[in-house]
């Protein structure tokens, strides 16, 4: 890896311009932006450049809704009946709102010393910039490729991936591989990379009430029922005060740790005064049994209130009696609850309660996925992460959401997330970054996990 390593120091400058490019072409598939299909053509534009053929895949019938997935492929030629690995990775990106809380313009790329600001820089851009120079690196160097590289970059991923499953099951064939690199991974505050084997799974909805046919005044209180207390009054009857969810049959369905799980699951570090630090937190769940707080992180249901809206929110005060009432709540899944039997169970627990009345909307949902801890990939990526880093902490699961039980399942493929994202780069929030010292230190990882793939038997 000495060539790699040394191409990767000395050509730091088009790495971060080419991330830079990226951030720049604002691709936040919340607001379906027409610069979804651009930003796409950029990565199938910095993939040719970089020796790796490219294409933009579509589906049938509705494509111009949905954002086009780029494909990317470079067969080894020393090696072309070797093994494939996959990297996904996705373009789009979170809305940047609140605006006002950016100290610059969220898309404007802006390097500050070891640091690159806006939105994407960590989620996902920088780490999609990682895999394609690291397969850069080998073409310009040695003219090849040591194992068989395939890329799968869409751009659906920040709500929900909603129509990756399709894509997955029309092209199958093309995306054919024996492992895939998942779409990130974090370095913890003692700068050793997780390496987590799954993704939470997630189910996202809104609830609707509603009393008048328009806002009243708020004297009518007195006769009328207000939907905002209705929405609270509903809510209330979904989660208790410690997190616990209190819908019939909700965990029934949960695989529970393996012996192995579990001995990784206590071998983690967390370090809870600087989480709580760094979010400027004075309480979290379960923080005196801090295996419980672990098991908690990785594998745990949530119920989480993600917006409210009723009435006036303007400055200052309107006696007004909303005629609507409107919540967006997004439930974490893990192995083995399947998001259509949680939306029901939530349903029954509705009309149960006396809140028939209530509206739900299903907006998204993915299944959770585990990987073995014993899979020759896995030992194959720490072993390459240890090379780098010198040591590593390995998670049985990350406490986010991806679509990763669609690879392991349509694909059959071993799935492990890896990469460059600092524990606290502030992904989703305002002044996201990522840091250049670890996108180089990750390119390199990735060039050395391809060398020992390449060195795998293929089945």
């Amino acid at each position: 890896m000495t060539l790699i390593a040394s191409r990767v120091d000395s050509d730091i400058e088009t790495l971060t311009s080419q991330l830079q490019q990226l951030i720049r072409v604002p691709s936040v598939s919340a607001k379906k932006q027409l610069t979804m299909t651009k930003c796409a053509e950029l990565v199938g534009k910095i993939m040719s450049d970089s020796g790796i053929s490219s294409e933009l895949l579509k589906l049938d019938g509705n494509s111009k809704q949905v954002s086009p997935i780029v494909y990317g492929e470079v067969k080894s030629k020393s090696n072309p009946n070797g093994k494939t690995i996959l990297f996904y990775n996705h373009y789009d990106v979170q809305p940047a709102e609140p605006i006002e809380l950016w100290h610059d313009d969220p898309f404007s790329g802006k390097i500050d010393g070891n640091f690159i600001y806006g939105r994407g820089a960590s989620d996902d851009k920088g780490e999609l910039i990682t895999r394609i120079k690291a397969v850069a690196y080998f073409l310009n160097e040695t003219g090849d490729v040591p194992c068989n590289v395939k890329f799968l970059v869409e751009g659906e991923e920040e709500i929900g991936s909603s129509h990756l499953e399709q894509y997955l099951w029309k092209y199958r064939e093309k995306f054919s591989c024996d492992a895939t690199i998942w779409e990130f991974g974090y370095i913890d505050e003692h700068e050793r990379p997780i390496i987590s084997l799954g993704m939470k799974g997630l189910l996202c909805v809104e609830l609707h009430a509603k009393c008048a046919n328009a806002d009243l005044h708020s004297s009518l209180a007195a006769l009328v029922e207000n939907p905002a207390w209705r929405l609270v009054h509903a809510l209330k009857t979904i989660r208790d005060e410690n997190g616990k969810i209190k819908i019939k049959n909700w965990n029934n369905d949960i695989r529970d740790f393996s012996h192995e799980e579990l001995e990784c699951i206590r071998q983690e570090e967390f370090d809870l005064p600087s989480f709580k630090k760094n979010y400027g937190l004075t309480h979290v769940f379960n923080e005196n049994d801090i295996e419980e707080t672990k098991k908690a992180n990785v594998g745990g249901v949530t119920s989480n209130i993600s917006g409210l809206f009723s009435g006036y929110i303007g400055e200052g005060s309107k006696t007004v009696l909303p005629s609507i009432a409107m919540a967006k709540l997004d439930f974490r899944l893990v192995p083995d609850m399947m998001p259509q039997k949680q939306f029901q169970l939530l349903r029954e627990h509705l009309d149960n309660n006396g809140f028939k009345d209530i509206q739900l909307k299903f907006l998204s949902g993915e299944p959770a996925c585990r990987i073995p801890l014993n899979d020759n990939f896995v030992k194959l990526v720490v072993a390459s992460a240890i090379e780098e880093y010198g040591q590593v902490v390995k998670s049985v699961s990350s406490a986010g959401t991806g679509p990763m039980w669609y690879f392991n399942n349509i694909l059959g493929c071993p799935c492990v997330s890896f990469g460059c994202t600092y524990k606290y780069s502030r992904i989703h929030s305002p002044n996201e970054f990522v840091r250049i010292d670890l996108l180089k230190r990750t390119t390199r990882c990735i060039g050395i996990i391809m060398e020992k793939f390449g060195n795998t038997v293929a089945n």
